[in-house]
Formats: structure tokens, C-alpha cells, sequence
């Protein structure tokens, strides 16, 4: 299944691309951009997020933390990086073959019985994960990958961050059950001290967890399915903010999926784990998600349906266009956005 994007194309040049945290160009967390989209556009510093948001909103944020779920191993004698994604019911792992310079390894290379050698242990590919794709291969793996990816696991990095960065570039302040394959990167913003700067504000905050699986920027293929869990709490307070007029805010595209699964047709969240499928889009709107901070994503990647899921096709596009024009910076390392849907800034 191949998913395209509701919103127009548009180009990102290579001088968008975060290469380096900011951290490394000399700037706190959460000193970057913010360009918050409500009756207007409106450029900020992502430390002012307490301003853009009003007494009684509630900001659901994800508590998974990100493991260093990328292993060097080798495919036939050849060197590759595995990527694990996520672990299934059966025990087996689902996993992402990836070439050293970082690209997707040839899928015609790939087939069932393949086997992966790994440091002290192997992984057997089993069968494509999702119908009609060859990306994404369950796998049994030998020996215990928690402590395979803690004594040998790297964070996952993609082709357009030239260098490495340890584990600590790639947490964020809401990280505590591990299983993302990848942080959850709307969150990487905030800091301890944004935290209590938004309580004393009046903004609550509340956990659910989704574990992020590996993004497929190359092929434009819906979103896997990702575990998740809404505690009974968070559905309490989400439906009671709703009730008293407040704004519902996600951080992140993770947030938004799993409360939207969580919600029944009237938008009246449910407690809820497992797994979600749930594509959002122009055809599947949020019911629940007032707001979404988000990062930037890649032209046609399946994330911009989502973002039009909350705030509409009209709002994406303008704040896309903008951020092109007015040189954000894209991806994990880069700048945010808060956009709100229409019927949010009543």
C-alpha cells in the first residue's frame, strides 16, 4: 500500500536539513524556532510555548524513551547496520536492514531464510511484516536483544546527520519505558525548566506511551503498527479538559495516534493498550487531538496526513510554506511547530 500526501509537494533543500543538535550550534533545547499556527502564523521561540497556550489546556506528551536499536552486523560477509523496530507477541523482532552509508539495503537481496551475524548473536529473517512491502521483515534473533542493543546499540541515524551522537542527544525529558526505535522527537524541545514554566502556567501535563517504529522516508508507506497504552488517568483528564473547555495539545504525531485510537466515534477517550493501525488523514479526521506540536517532516512523508488529520489541509500548507521560505530547520535535530485546528481557537 503506497500513501500519498494530501498536501502539495514542495522542495527541501539540503540547507534545511538539522545535521547537528542544537546543542552543538550553541543553543539550549528548547531555544528552537516554534512557528505556531492558530488564527494567524506567528514566529516564536520554542521556550515561550507557555504564551501560546491558554490556563486548562492539557499537553499529552509520550513516555517512551528510545533505545539504541541500531547493531552492526554483516549480510552474506557484507557489512550493514540492523535496525530494530519493534519486538512482537511471538518473540520475534521486527527489523529493518539498512546499507553503511545508511541507505535502504537492495530488498531483491533480501528473502526468507536470510541470515544476519551479529556480535554474539543472529537474526533469521522470517517474512515481510506488511503486506506488499520487502522493507520491514520479522525475525528470530538469537540471544537476549535488550542487552544486545545496550552492549552494542547505537541510535538510529539517517543519511542527512553526518555524524554520531551517544544516546543523550536522543532522549527527551519524558523518556522512561523504553522501546522506541526512534525518539519521539516532538518532545526533544523541552526542558525541566519548560515543564514547570507550563505548570505555573496552568497547563497540565499527562503521559500515554507509543513506541515509535522505524520511519520509512524512502517509500512513502503508511505507518506501521506501533504499541501503545492510554492509561485510565490520562483518559480521565483528557475527557475532563474537553468537558471544561480546555484544548487537548499532543506532542507529537505518537500522542495524536494513540488517543485518536483510544477515542470512540463520539471522541470520548477510552483506557486502551495494544496495538494501532489507525492512518489519520483528510479522510479520517482527529476527534479528540485539539493541537499538535509537532516536528517538520519530509516532503510526501505519511506524518503530513496526520498533522492534516488535526489542523486541516489549509493550516499545513501555510505553515509548511512558510517554514520553507523562512528557513526552519527539518528533522529530530531541527525546529517545531504548534498548530491548532479551527475549532480549537474559538
Amino acid at each position: 500500500m503506497t500513501v500519498r500526501t494530501e498536501l502539495p509537494a514542495f522542495e527541501l533543500s539540503v540547507e534545511r536539513h538539522a545535521t547537528v543538535p542544537p546543542e552543538a550550534r550553541g543553543m539550549a533545547r528548547d531555544d528552537v524556532r516554534l512557528l505556531v499556527a492558530d488564527d494567524g502564523l506567528t514566529h516564536s521561540r520554542f521556550r515561550e510555548l507557555p504564551d501560546r497556550l491558554r490556563p486548562g489546556d492539557l499537553l499529552v506528551v509520550n513516555n517512551s524513551a528510545t533505545m539504541s536499536s541500531a547493531v552492526d552486523a554483516t549480510a552474506d560477509g557484507e557489512p550493514v547496520v540492523l535496525h530494530f523496530s519493534t519486538w512482537l507477541d511471538d518473540g520475534r523482532w521486527v527489523v529493518e536492514v539498512r546499507t553503511t552509508e545508511r541507505t535502504p539495503y537492495p530488498a531483491e537481496r533480501l528473502s526468507a531464510g536470510t541470515v544476519l551475524r551479529l556480535p554474539g548473536a543472529a537474526a533469521t529473517l522470517r517474512a515481510p511484516w506488511l503486506a506488499g512491502g520487502r522493507r520491514l521483515w520479522s525475525a528470530d534473533v538469537t540471544g537476549d536483544v535488550p542487552l544486545l542493543l545496550a552492549a552494542h546499540g547505537r541510535p538510529i541515524m539517517y543519511s542527512y546527520v553526518p555524524q554520531r551522537w551517544s544516546a543523550d542527544y536522543y532522549t527527551t525529558v519524558f523518556g522512561r519505558v523504553p522501546g522506541s526505535a526512534e525518539m519521539p522527537s516532538a518532545a526533544r524541545p523541552f526542558t525541566e525548566r519548560l515543564v514547570l514554566d507550563l505548570i505555573a502556567a496552568g497547563v497540565a501535563l499527562t503521559p500515554i506511551t507509543l513506541h515509535t517504529g522505524v520511519s520509512s522516508p524512502e517509500t512513502g508507506e503508511p505507518p506501521s503498527p506501533e504499541r501503545f497504552a492510554v492509561p485510565a488517568a490520562t483518559a480521565r483528564l483528557v475527557n475532563d479538559t474537553k468537558a471544561a473547555g480546555g484544548r487537548v495539545v499532543a506532542v507529537g504525531t505518537t500522542v495524536t495516534r494513540a488517543l485518536e485510537t483510544a477515542a470512540d466515534p463520539s471522541g470520548l477517550v477510552h483506557e486502551s493498550r495494544g496495538w494501532t493501525d489507525l492512518v489519520l488523514g483528510a479522510r479520517r479526521p482527529a476527534r479528540v487531538v485539539d493541537g499538535l506540536i509537532t516536528g517538520w517532516h519530509a516532503p510526501g512523508a505519511s506524518h503530513l496526513d496526520l498533522l492534516v488529520a488535526v489542523a486541516g489541509a489549509e493550516t499545513v500548507a501555510a505553515a509548511y510554506a512558510t517554514a520553507v521560505d523562512t528557513g526552519y530547520l527539518w528533522h529530530e535535530f531541527g525546529d517545531s511547530a504548534l498548530l491548532f485546528g479551527r475549532g480549537a481557537l474559538s
